[in-house]
């Protein structure tokens, strides 16, 4: 299973393909008869339902003007409103390579002009700001207290229609995603990654995944796909948790990079190494390592192959970065290693953290 970014441009055939999908016929295509006001009753909306439909509409009413239309000349996504000097989290992929970025408010009007403040490519976040705007910034919560089955609400601009909302609820916690290259952006490896049934859609990228209690809990950042269907996987989406969003923005804000980015580092350049008559990936070849870094301190050197961490093959780059964004600075992992002359020798490495950049 693959997993695609959503900020990618709505384009006008799709829309209309989308809006027109709206009618259908009856059943054998024969008018249905015709009949008169009153003929048939409403059905009663039970307590319940009502209640919570009711909170529906007030947490709608609440966080959806916190959720903008991030417009760039590469491509379209959402970002919800951080704080009242005009910040604005997004995806990292949303704003990648971008010459041009606008900021449409969630009731409309003019495009705003808006500045990167910084980005965050491992876990696929970045800031923008907007100067003057009067944006209501929206409330963050603790993605760590989620549980799985949890009502939640994801907001954005899916194909361009601004100020969109679905529901779902939450599937699964600690997923590990890793996400594909698109355009300027080298695709990210997220921890710890919510898992949604709410609809995610391209353009929802950077928008609000919002519990019943009118709290941000994640930035909806990838759909899974199936090749098997040829394309997106109908109610896996994944969002960025609120507790990576809570660490990683405010120091984007502060310096317009991150220094303390809570990701476990080998502290090694690598590459990934093909089997010359297959073309598979067989494993993860150490060009570079960090003098002084955990690697080093390890005995690990150029030129050896990273076979395995902790039990898990590691073949790629991808999968090396699954196991390493399922730890954390300072954890110990047992490393299989290949040397240069083909022996073949395990280390224990003590996990530092990786940079910001």
């Amino acid at each position: 299973m693959r997993f695609l970014h959503t900020g990618a441009r709505a384009g006008a055939a799709v829309l209309a393909g989308v809006l027109l999908a709206g009618g259908c016929s009856g059943g054998d295509g024969s008018p249905a008869p015709a009949g008169r006001a009153g003929d048939a009753t409403a059905v009663a909306v039970a307590p319940a339902a009502a209640t919570l439909e009711q909170q529906f509409e007030r947490v709608v009413a609440k966080v959806l003007p916190s959720v903008v239309q991030i417009r760039t000349d590469r491509s379209e996504g959402s970002g919800v409103v951080y704080d009242r000097r005009g910040h604005i989290v997004t995806n990292a992929h949303v704003v990648a390579g971008a010459r041009r970025i606008e900021v449409i408010a969630a009731s409309g009007g003019k495009p705003l002009p808006a500045t990167p403040v910084g980005a965050f490519v491992p876990d696929d976040l970045a800031v923008v700001r907007v100067d003057g705007a009067g944006l209501r910034p929206a409330a963050f919560g603790d993605s760590s207290r989620l549980r799985t089955g949890q009502i939640v609400l994801a907001m954005g601009n899916p194909l361009g229609l601004s100020g969109s909302v679905t529901n779902g609820i939450v599937s699964a916690l600690g997923r590990t995603v890793t996400t594909k290259r698109e355009g300027a952006f080298p695709g990210a490896t997220i921890g710890n990654a919510i898992q949604t049934s709410a609809p995610i859609n391209p353009g929802n990228s950077g928008g609000a995944l919002v519990t019943l209690n009118g709290e941000v809990i994640g930035i909806p950042t990838a759909a899974a796909s199936d090749p098997r269907i040829g394309g997106t996987a109908v109610g896996i989406g994944f969002a960025t948790p609120s507790s990576t969003v809570r660490s990683i923005v405010p120091q984007l804000i502060a310096d317009g990079r991150v220094s303390r980015s809570g990701r476990a580092a080998l502290g090694v350049t690598i590459r990934t190494v093909l089997d010359p008559e297959s073309l598979e990936q067989t494993a993860v070849g150490v060009v570079e390592v960090t003098p002084g870094g955990p690697a080093d301190k390890a005995g690990i050197r150029p030129g050896d192959l990273i076979l395995a961490v902790n039990g898990t093959a590691t073949p790629g780059q991808t999968a090396l970065a699954e196991v390493l964004a399922r730890l954390r600075p300072g954890d110990t992992a047992e490393v299989r290693l290949q040397t240069a002359d083909g022996a073949a020798r395990t280390v224990k490495v003590t996990l530092g953290e990786l940079p910001g950049g």
